[in-house]
């Protein structure tokens, strides 16, 4: 696994709010990853989620339900998953891209556009979820080749910069975003073009999105999402267990292990 951060890599990734790294994974380690994220979407049954009953599978099919087959916290529920997600080399990565002194997991999640899947509108990630933190941050693992056919990733160079934490909606428009951020829409996207086991990083700031795919085959994709060390409750469930979100009050922590487990820490891995 080529885990090396280079400080010119860093410095890409703050001034731009993303960053591809080629050859992240070697063949050995694409099949593992490939087979552990085959298992565990197999073994889950269509549910989204390990503690929610919804499914994906015989869902209402709209368009934003065939943008992608969504399958979270996978490692929550597959040992093989959970040994590779819960790796503290990913979490220093994302420590130091981020500039922070801790990454706690936030979420996993199986992202499979399937054969001729819908575009995904362009969006920001973290205003979704129950923390509102500038640093939070997800890697994007390339389980197949990720091209413009296929429906690789677009991101905003510098969005980052200027957004907030202002849900814009997930809807059959790939430019409502900009109806809060207007001064963005004149910003070339850059595609992320990705050989399988090459991966990415970006800040959940940026505006990114996925074109369709426009091939008989799938896109795979494995993701985990990342939390600062320190980040705080801000009302909202997302993923959060039942029990565990109706025992938090807005400002509290989000520091539960078995939730969000602590994954580096400048503190304690030198």
């Amino acid at each position: 696994m080529n885990t090396l951060i280079t400080p010119e890599q860093v410095q890409y990734y703050r001034e731009n709010g993303f960053i591809v790294i080629d050859d992240f994974l070697n063949k050995a380690e694409l099949e593992q990853w490939r087979l552990a994220v085959d298992e565990a979407t197999k073994n889950r049954k269509g549910k989204a989620l390990p503690d929610r009953e919804e499914v994906i599978e015989g869902a209402d099919r709209t368009f934003v339900n065939k943008v992608f087959d969504q399958m979270i916290n996978l490692w929550q529920d597959n040992e093989n998953v959970r040994d590779l997600i819960l790796d503290q080399r990913l979490g220093k990565m994302a420590a130091q891209l981020s500039g922070v002194e801790g990454i706690r997991i936030w979420h996993d999640q199986a992202l499979i556009k399937q054969p001729w899947g819908n575009p995904s509108t362009l969006h920001t990630d973290t205003p979704y979820w129950s923390f509102h933190h500038p640093a939070a941050l997800s890697i994007w693992i390339a389980l197949d080749d990720a091209n413009t056919q296929n429906g690789c990733l677009y991101f905003l160079p510098g969005t980052h910069k200027y957004t907030n934490f202002r849900q814009a909606g997930f809807t059959v428009n790939m430019d409502e975003i900009f109806d809060i951020y207007p001064e963005l829409k004149g910003i070339d996207p850059i595609a992320a073009v990705m050989k399988a086991g090459s991966c990415s990083f970006h800040c959940g700031l940026t505006i990114h999105g996925a074109n369709a795919n426009m091939t008989p085959y799938p896109r795979r994709a494995m993701t985990c999402a990342y939390m600062p060390e320190g980040a705080v409750f801000n009302g909202q469930r997302n993923v959060l267990a039942e029990a565990y979100y109706s025992s938090l009050k807005q400002g509290d922590i989000l520091d539960r292990d078995l939730q969000n487990p602590l994954l580096f820490s400048r503190k304690t891995n030198l």
